[in-house]
């Protein structure tokens, strides 16, 4: 690979730059590095690594929500017949393994594993969903979904709960007819008392105490993109097919009022150029600006009139290919005619630069966990390295992630991935300055980062051979969902101090009939709000009208 250029008076670049496990480099080489200088160095003292040494990555079963494996060998996990992640429906997820790992040499000479993690398990929680209105209701019973409210199924689902165990609120199950090759499912959005969920064509909302429907909007042809985010009003912009044709296209946009269940305006995305190829964009909102990415073009529109802000060709410099957005600020990654990628603060009502971050060459950005603060995934893939970094507001380096262990936030990776905002499985907080992982295995770990430094603040086992995965964090406290090995035990949240401490159960879900309800959801999305548990499907296959998709539990 050849060296990146050295500013004047600065030792060149050691051979194998961002190299594989092997003897620290000197003077605290690595990737990224620090300054305004995008390849300045700035020596470090060593550091030795963290005690635990790294655990191994765990393939995942074909079906069942897949936490933790099943006995036996790891497998790789199989092409869902569901979606991409949430920002992405309808694309077609690559087989990834989820052991293979990469090992990257830290700037502070301390060595770092992160794993590409599962892609085929995607619950929606890179973004906190509003905290719902009120307390769940105790004695709602479960609905079965057929659509008439309240059913009689409560003694069936939760006639199995231990002592100390909450309930199954209530389910759906679907009643829409879909194709031979089923239906996406993909957006789930709590907004209030109000929880709506994307159902091919359609936009159905439920209230989230018994789970009576509130309304439903139709849509002309099938759904193919959702967003995480909606606005502070509750509105949100999806995605929807041009017609029902195969040269039909992902390029009209319609905002939804979720709080009324009213559709605004609806707009076609226009081409941008011979070679815009509008299969899944990736859709992000921030503020009043919702951006569309493709495949190497980008363009935004205002949510309240649907307003064309911004997008196409630049004159000249590097072109914004995709965009992230969160807490009314916007990134864009755009790619260089060196081939280059760099990162651009951007402004969400004009587009234009604020500041810019130009990575090293063969360097990529690969997912975005969090825009305010902003921390980035990054990788060289022709040498199998990856880093977790830390920009501050004025595109600066921060820090990068450093600690020991193999670490998997899971995310949506696609043959046509166009969107930096699919991963779940790891929490951001900016007032507590903190980041949270998992690890791999059976039995993990949650590991919290300083945003400041990269250094561990603390780690947390999950313990009974139970799997963590961190959802959100309000008010100082970690959320997480936490599954057991055993098929017939219902999963719990639980608390966790963002300071550190014993995970405490904040909410169990009930053994008997619902617990292997609960661990058959194969591709589900997770949100944790108002002292209630979604988790609801991300595709349907069609096989039968008794097809659950939404499962809400609660005290």
């Amino acid at each position: 690979m050849t060296e990146p250029p050295q500013p004047p008076n600065q030792p060149p670049v050691p051979p194998g730059y961002g190299h594989l496990p092997g003897p620290p480099p000197p003077s605290g080489y690595g990737f990224p590095p620090q300054g305004d200088n995008p390849y300045a160095t700035q020596p470090q003292a060593p550091q030795a690594p963290y005690g635990q040494q790294p655990q191994q990555g765990y393939g995942y079963p074909q079906q069942g929500y897949g936490y933790p494996p099943p006995p036996g060998p790891a497998t790789p996990p199989g092409p869902p017949g569901g979606s991409g992640g949430p920002a992405g429906p309808g694309r077609k997820t690559a087989v990834i393994a989820a052991s293979v790992a990469a090992v990257l040499v830290l700037g502070t000479g301390a060595y770092v594993a992160f794993s590409d993690g599962g892609g085929d398990k995607k619950p929606v929680v890179a973004q906190s969903s509003p905290p719902a209105d009120g307390g769940p209701s105790a004695s709602a019973p479960v609905d079965k979904g057929d659509g008439k409210g309240n059913g009689d199924a409560d003694a069936d689902l939760n006639s199995g709960r231990k002592p100390g165990e909450d309930k199954v609120l209530w389910l759906k199950t679907n009643s829409t007819d879909l194709p031979g090759g089923g239906g996406d499912a993909t957006g789930q959005w709590i907004v209030g008392d109000t929880v709506v969920k994307s159902l091919y064509k359609s936009l159905v909302a439920y209230n989230v105490n018994d789970g009576k429907e509130k309304w439903t909007l139709a849509f002309p042809a099938k759904i193919c993109s959702t967003p995480f985010q909606t606005t502070a009003d509750g509105k949100v912009v999806v995605a929807f097919m041009s017609g029902e044709s195969d040269q039909a296209s992902c390029n009209q946009l319609k905002m939804v009022d979720l709080k009324a269940g009213k559709e605004g305006w609806t707009k076609e995305v226009p081409k941008e150029g011979l070679f815009d190829i509008m299969v899944t964009p990736g859709l992000s909102l921030t503020g009043d600006t919702v951006t569309v990415s493709r495949i190497g073009m980008a363009s935004a529109f205002k949510v309240s009139t649907g307003d064309r802000l911004f997008g196409g060709s630049v004159a000249e410099g590097c072109q914004p290919g995709s965009y992230a957005g969160g807490n009314g600020k916007l990134v864009a990654l755009a790619t260089c005619a060196d081939g280059i990628e760099e990162l651009q603060g951007a402004d969400p009502a004009t587009g234009k630069k604020s500041w810019t971050y130009r990575f090293p060459e063969g360097w990529k950005v690969s997912k975005v966990y969090s825009v305010d603060p902003l921390v980035v995934d990054v990788k060289q893939r022709d040498k199998n390295q990856r880093s977790i970094m830390v920009l501050g507001p004025d595109g600066k380096q921060r820090s990068q992630l450093s600690g020991d262990g193999q670490f998997t936030p899971r995310c949506d990776t696609t043959l046509l991935d166009t969107s930096l905002q699919s991963c779940w499985g790891v929490v951001v907080d900016a007032a507590a300055n903190t980041i949270v992982l998992p690890t791999e295995g059976a039995s993990n770990e949650l590991v919290a980062f300083d945003l400041g430094t990269g250094k561990t603040k603390w780690r947390t086992p999950a313990g009974d051979m139970r799997t963590l995965v961190p959802l959100t964090a309000e008010n100082g406290t970690l959320y997480a969902y936490s599954q057991s090995q055993d098929h017939d035990a219902g999963g719990q949240v639980v608390s966790v101090p963002l300071t550190g401490g014993k995970p405490t159960p904040v909410l169990r879900n009930p053994s008997g009939p619902a617990a292997p309800l609960e661990n058959s959801f194969s591709t589900p999305q997770i949100a944790y709000a108002g002292g209630r548990l979604f988790m609801s499907s991300t595709h349907l296959t069609g096989a039968g009208k008794d097809e659950k998709f939404l499962m809400v539990f609660g005290k």
